[in-house]
């Protein structure tokens, strides 16, 4: 929004043409708000679940476009965005969430993945919008932008209640009709008696209640054991990743490149951010849908690798054309901004959330998502602060700065980075630990499908559950990494067909 919004010479005549420290406050407040939300964010989560805690931030994104919209000075814009910011991380942290814990596990990674990425609607909608008003000779062609700003925080106040609280959450609060029933709904296609639905309550239920055996539900468990510490590095620079990238530079100062290389058009820079966000969507999405196929540190890797070559020929192209003026360098800038989405999109979008739902477990989740969040925003609001004073300041050799950054990243992911892929949530709750508390699950696991279903044979070796006709129930790890639960009877409405869980 702040990107599109500096296009616009009614907002620049407005605001008095900010650079430096205040448009760099302007654009940051957002980012502080949300550090200042974050110690309140997990005890929402956790105490009154993930719906309430979306309906909260909604509220109050809400109430921050309307300060903004109706912003009288650049002090009132600053708070209305420090408002905005303050509600954004009640609902990243829930919905991301939510969507983890309630999708069907085979469509997870894909259901996650597309949460981030579909962020380029909202943002091709504001670009959109922004580059429509920009030709009102008034206030309200950035006034306008601002107040449909509240329009996807209303939906949400709308709907939201009308999407199942997670089956996972409700466990925890000791809720097991409800959780099975929304189990048996969205999994099993109405079928009460599914093999499919027993087995995978079965194994949340078992592992939900052996790590809060162990849990104080506190801070203090994000720091207690080594597999949690190393949980909460990772995550922590991610976070920084995120945002230190440079994906900040094209996010919130677009106007401010493109008028380096020599294009002060307004009108040029407004069908190009459109044509930006265009291009963002469908490579963001298209990644999305292929995450399963991959595993999780190639990716990752890709990205980091991809966004470093990329930076290299941006920094070149960049200096070529403030030091001898040369018009094909300032078409090939045009063309690495271009470039570098993808590259982005491959890790930093497409997996974020995706790997974060796998990285933590249940009871740690929120917490471990809000520390993502407190270094991804502070990450932010530090970036978004100082760009334009070091465009400003050093020009061209500014990208160095993230050149470096992104060699540090890919040694860093390569070293510490864990592979998630092909492996259910409840699996994954003993990523870093020992194989005594995963034995321990899979054990309760099998005792309790065995006391309600009876006729099953035991595979301790393999960690799974099995008909006299020898068909595997609860989920296995095979040797190339697929999770599987297949059966011989209908499971979920899907008969006879294996249930690859990625």
């Amino acid at each position: 929004m702040i990107n599109t919004v500096q296009i616009s010479p009614a907002w620049q005549d407005y605001f008095n043409h900010p650079r430096g420290a205040l448009l760099g406050i302007i654009s940051a407040a957002y980012n502080l708000g949300a550090i200042c939300a974050l110690p309140f964010v997990p005890y929402v989560n956790d105490t009154f679940g993930r719906r309430w805690a979306i309906f909260l931030g909604s509220w109050i994104m809400v109430v921050g476009s309307l300060v903004q919209a109706f912003s009288i000075s650049a002090a009132m814009y600053v708070v209305a965005r420090w408002i905005l910011g303050f509600g954004i991380p009640f609902c990243i942290i829930a919905g991301s969430s939510l969507m983890g814990e309630l999708a069907y596990p085979k469509e997870r990674p894909i259901m996650t993945s597309l949460f981030n990425a579909l962020y380029f609607v909202g943002a091709l909608v504001a670009a959109g919008v922004s580059f429509g008003t920009q030709h009102l000779h008034s206030d309200w062609a950035w006034r306008i932008p601002s107040l449909l700003q509240a329009g996807p925080s209303m939906l949400q106040i709308i709907f939201i209640f009308f999407i199942p609280e997670s089956p996972r959450f409700l466990i925890s609060k000791d809720k097991r009709e409800e959780a099975y029933r929304i189990l048996v709904h969205y999994h099993a296609e109405g079928n009460s008696q599914s093999d499919f639905a027993l087995a995978e309550m079965a194994q949340i239920e078992s592992t939900i209640r052996l790590e809060l055996q162990s849990s104080q539900r506190s801070w203090f468990d994000m720091v207690s054991t080594p597999g949690m510490r190393k949980r909460v590095v990772i995550g922590s620079f991610l976070g920084l990743f995120t945002q230190w990238s440079g994906n900040t530079l094209i996010s919130y100062y677009l106007s401010d490149l493109l008028q380096l290389i020599g294009y002060t058009d307004p009108n040029f820079k407004g069908k190009l951010n459109v044509g930006l966000n265009s291009w963002n969507l469908v490579n963001a999405v298209c990644i999305s849908l292929l995450v399963r196929r991959f595993p999780r540190r190639v990716m990752y890797l890709t990205c980091a690798t991809a966004l470093l070559c990329c930076y290299v020929g941006w920094t070149v192209a960049m200096q070529q054309f403030l030091e001898k003026h040369s018009q094909v360098a300032a078409k090939i800038t045009i063309f690495f901004i271009f470039l570098y989405q993808p590259c982005y999109n491959i890790g930093y979008n497409a997996l974020t959330y995706t790997f974060l739902v796998e990285l933590f477990p249940f009871a740690q989740r929120a917490r471990g998502i809000t520390i993502f969040q407190f270094f991804g925003r502070g990450a932010g609001f530090f970036t978004t602060f100082v760009n334009p004073i070091g465009l400003r300041e050093i020009s061209w050799r500014w990208l160095i700065t993230y050149c470096c950054w992104l060699s540090f990243e890919i040694v860093f992911i390569y070293l510490l980075f864990p592979e998630t892929y092909g492996r259910t949530l409840e699996e994954l709750a003993f990523l870093f630990e020992t194989d005594t508390r995963a034995e321990e699950v899979r054990q309760r696991v099998e005792k309790q499908l065995q006391s309600e279903l009876g006729a099953f044979d035991f595979d301790l070796d393999k960690g799974s559950v099995y008909r006299r006709s020898d068909t595997p129930l609860v989920p296995r790890v095979q040797a190339d990494g697929q999770a599987t639960i297949p059966t011989a009877d209908t499971v979920g409405g899907r008969e006879g067909r294996q249930q690859n869980l990625q």
